[in-house]
Parts: structure tokens; sequence; C-alpha cells
């Protein structure tokens, strides 16, 4: 089915700017994007690489440092109340007008695009970690406390199997936010990837090459998002299933 809606969209684009006779710097068709990718497929992967390593290393950051503060506010009442309002405003923040703080601070170049992409990726992983600790029932606590388990055990036996799931449900969503902080930074303050692929191509006026980075852009974040999905339903099958026996048991 996704393959099927894809295709008959491309073929839709196709006819809507063939039909209308819609100018290419207004609207390219699918073909003549296909044409610029080709065309310009060396300094697209040279970009695109660019692009990739930014927001991995990014994203690397915001996965280790979001599941330790995840941890930290889920399994501490105090840190909850301390820290969430902290996260939720530097969350709130427009990373577009943060970028520029991060230039005159570490240049331009790889240092801001991966630390936008951190800033972006960071808080979906800490929020749904936390989500998964509080929801431990009290009273499961209460007795594996009666059975002597300490706090420590409690989240490594419970706890953080309890949480794999949001966990990587915030992984899929945090990937793709990296992607799109990564490109914000690189349009702003970068003389390489696929931002400053497209703002050049704009300032030229080749449309169909900045579709092409575009189409780039989906693409890694599809197949990354492909990627985590898979490990998803190695690590976390047993939540699935569960979810669809009761589906099962309720019809």
């Amino acid at each position: 089915m996704p393959w099927i809606v894809v295709i008959g969209s491309l073929l839709a684009w196709e006819g809507v700017v063939r039909g209308f006779s819609v100018r290419e710097f207004v609207l390219p068709a699918p073909s003549q994007i296909a044409v610029a990718f080709i065309h310009y497929r060396k300094p697209i992967f040279d970009h695109a690489l660019f692009t990739l390593t930014n927001t991995m290393i990014g994203f690397g950051f915001g996965v280790v440092i979001g599941a330790l503060i995840g941890m930290l506010i889920g399994t501490s009442r105090l840190a909850y109340a301390g820290l969430y309002p902290v996260l939720v405003g530097v969350n709130s923040m427009p990373k577009a007008a943060v970028v520029p703080i991060l230039v005159l601070w570490m240049g331009i170049g790889h240092p801001p695009a991966i630390t936008t992409a951190f800033l972006l990726s960071f808080f979906p992983i800490a929020v749904n970690v936390a989500a998964g600790l509080i929801t431990t029932e009290p009273e499961l606590e209460d007795v594996l406390r009666s059975l002597g388990a300490s706090r420590i055990d409690i989240l490594r036996k419970v706890g953080l199997p309890r949480s794999l799931p949001y966990f990587f449900a915030s992984l899929k969503i945090a990937i793709t936010l990296a992607f799109v902080g990564a490109v914000i930074s690189e349009t702003l303050a970068s003389n390489d990837g696929i931002g400053f692929l497209m703002l050049q191509a704009g300032a030229q006026f080749r449309v169909p090459l900045m579709f092409a980075g575009l189409v780039v852009v989906a693409a890694m974040g599809f197949a990354t998002y492909l990627i985590f999905s898979l490990i998803e339903s190695r690590m976390t099958g047993w939540a699935t299933r569960r979810q669809d026996m009761s589906m099962l048991g309720g019809g």
C-alpha cells in the first residue's frame, strides 16, 4: 500500500505539472527532479554525507544524555519538579534563533550542526524514558521492596524494561528531528551539507536541485526510521505481542 500511494502521488504530481504547464522554477515535475539528482549526484552525495554525519553524532549525544535525564526525572520527584520545566523551556526555544549564538561560540561547520541536532533530539527521548519509568505501578515497587529489592534493582529489572517501548518510540521521533536540526544549522551556518546545497540552489533558481535535496533528506530520515523500527520489533516484541493479544481478545 505505501508503494501504491507513493507511485500514485508521483504520477499525479507529474500529470498536474505537465497538464497545467507549471514552470520549473515554481514546481518541478518528479522527472525533472530525477534529472537534477542524476546530474548533480556527486555533490549531492558529498553534502548528504556531511549532513548524515552531523545528524548521527548529534543524535548519539541526544540518545545518551536524553536517556540519562529521563532516568533521573523518572525516578526522582525532586529532579522531575526541578528539571522538567527547564527542559520544556529549552525545547520551546526556536532552534533557528539559537544557531547564530552557536556560531559565535563554535564557528561554522560541524559543531553548530551537531549541537542543533542534539538540541532537537534529546527532549523526546528524555520525556519518553521518564514516562516509561513513571508508569511502574507503586504496588509493584512495594512488593519488590518487601522482597529486599533496592531502588537500583527495581530500576534495572522492572523500570528500564518497562520503558523500552517508550524509548524506541522516542528514537523514531528524535532521529527525524535531528535531521531537521542539522539541515537548519547547515542553511544558516555552514559551507557544506544538504542545507547549504539547497540554499545555494535557491539563490541560483535551481529549483529541481532544491527538491532533490529535500528528497535525499527524506530518504535518509526514512531509512534511519526504518532501522530503529526493526530494532524495536526485535527488542520490544513482547510489548507488541501483548497489544496484539489484547486486540484479539477485545474483538
